[in-house]
């Protein structure tokens, strides 16, 4: 027999059966897990009734905040009129006019929108579109892909082999073969030799750099084996590195002169994180495709999508071409209907103009912690900010394994979620602090999020 849920120790329930994701699991033999029942707004509540500001959007997910019941009764309304249908050659409503929405949100002629139930679905589909395609057109030896050092693509085999961090490859390797690095564009780790005689260096000429090296990754394999470049607008891993001015326009031009498709994935960037709904927009650039999920329905219920230009799709609707490829839940009925529910809330609240009106703030608010002698780097775009810190801010010296386990993890996360704070802390890369919250967010959170985080690295720096 099931004990009732509310005569039981949820956090021992939760250790004995619920395997958490990217969870060291050993942390909670003794210790409880944080169990978050409620949400409003800006903010959480655990089932001790402590209340938390949500500093990270859930996971950059919850971008019309929490507690939203039009989203919740439209999820209802749909699940009374048509719970489940698949998208497997046949349509329903909400799908269909969600693809349309979504097409006319999307830049250029990307107009065809396969749908998924997340963000490394939708890489997954990319990387496989882009191998199908080039056969299809004549050209089966372009199956590659190159993506960024650093950078997190997802989970899936073929998600995770264009993934550029190997200490979450390793486990699962061998992976899909075909996938090559070239640099990230973290301005502030530029390799020395880039820096004129002042020390500084120029961000056009950075960016020009960084481009040209995918250009040398692509000759290095040879460009009629490479299909696609994958790249974030804003990259999440190592911490929000923004794109140099004039990086993105460079890396079109590459990718046209070597018929190489460019993948924007935009599962963090889309849909109003950096003010705009497409990241690609914010920054200019024409991607051939865009993966996105998270912000989609603020995730009030699951869904992820990669939209895709005419081009690419036009030899899939000839004769007998399919694209053996597909998701059971992938524009699932209720996910579509919360989704439109949700683009509604972005068009009548206004707020992707909310973010533009605000970012800079943001940015200001979270420049004020560059006193601390733990903070080296602030940056970010939009409503998504990294925060690296670092042991000397002249040398720009960072810290060692024992002292990412000991200050970041051993004593930093805790004491920010202890202090009212949900955010990340990471080491994917150098050590940061990662900062996304819902996109409601004014100034009132940004100064409680600065306070929160000055009190805890300040303390942190204690124990260095």
């Amino acid at each position: 027999m099931t004990a009732d849920p509310a005569q039981k120790d949820l956090s021992k329930t939760a250790y004995d059966h619920l395997w958490m994701h990217f969870t060291r699991m050993s942390s909670y033999e003794n210790s409880p897990v944080p169990t978050i029942v409620k949400g409003e707004g800006t903010y959480v509540w655990d089932d001790k009734g402590r209340k938390y500001l949500d500093g990270l959007a859930g996971l950059f997910v919850v971008q019309a905040g929490h507690g939203r019941e039009e989203l919740a009764e439209a999820a209802a309304k749909q699940a009374k009129e048509l719970a489940f249908f698949p998208v497997w050659s046949y349509a329903h409503p909400k799908a269909v006019e969600l693809a349309e929405r979504l097409a006319n949100y999307a830049p250029g002629d990307l107009n065809k929108v396969f749908f998924s139930t997340g963000g490394g679905e939708a890489v997954e589909t990319a990387w496989k579109l882009a191998k199908q395609y080039f056969k299809l057109t004549g050209k089966p030896t372009k199956y590659k892909v190159i993506s960024r050092a650093v950078a997190y693509h997802g989970t899936p085999q073929g998600a995770l082999s264009i993934t550029g961090l190997p200490g979450l490859k390793a486990p699962f390797e061998p992976l899909v073969p075909g996938t090559h690095k070239a640099p990230n564009t973290n301005i502030y780790r530029a390799p020395a030799f880039l820096a004129g005689p002042d020390g500084t260096v120029d961000p056009e000429a950075y960016g020009r750099w960084c481009a040209d090296e995918i250009e040398v990754a692509i000759l290095n394999e040879g460009a009629d084996t490479v299909a696609a470049v994958f790249v974030e607008p804003v990259q999440n891993a190592g911490g929000c590195f923004p794109p140099p001015p004039g990086y993105f326009q460079r890396l079109r031009e590459i990718c046209d002169r070597h018929d190489v498709l460019l993948v924007s994935d935009e599962v963090i960037c889309a849909f109003g994180r950096l003010g705009t709904m497409f990241g690609a927009d914010k920054f200019g650039y024409q991607p051939d495709m865009i993966t996105c999920a998270k912000g989609m329905t603020s995730g009030y219920s699951p869904i992820g999508a990669t939209i895709i230009s005419d081009r690419l799709a036009e030899p899939f609707y000839k004769g007998d071409n399919t694209f053996l490829h597909g998701y059971t839940f992938g524009g699932h009925p209720v996910s579509s209907a919360v989704a439109l529910a949700n683009l509604d809330i972005f068009e009548r609240e206004g707020l992707n103009q909310h973010v533009l009106d605000n970012e800079s703030k943001f940015l200001g608010t979270l420049d004020k912690l560059r006193d601390l002698p733990i903070v080296g780097d602030v940056r970010g775009n939009g409503y998504f900010y990294g925060i690296e810190l670092v042991k000397d801010k002249v040398t720009k010296e960072s810290f060692n394994d024992d002292e990412v386990e000991r200050v970041l993890y051993g004593f930093l996360s805790k004491a920010l979620f202890e202090n009212g704070l949900y955010c990340r802390a990471d080491d994917r890369g150098d050590p940061v602090i990662q900062l996304a919250p819902p996109l409601i967010s004014d100034q009132s959170t940004f100064d409680e999020i600065e306070q929160i985080l000055r009190t805890s690295l300040t303390d942190a720096w204690a124990k260095i």
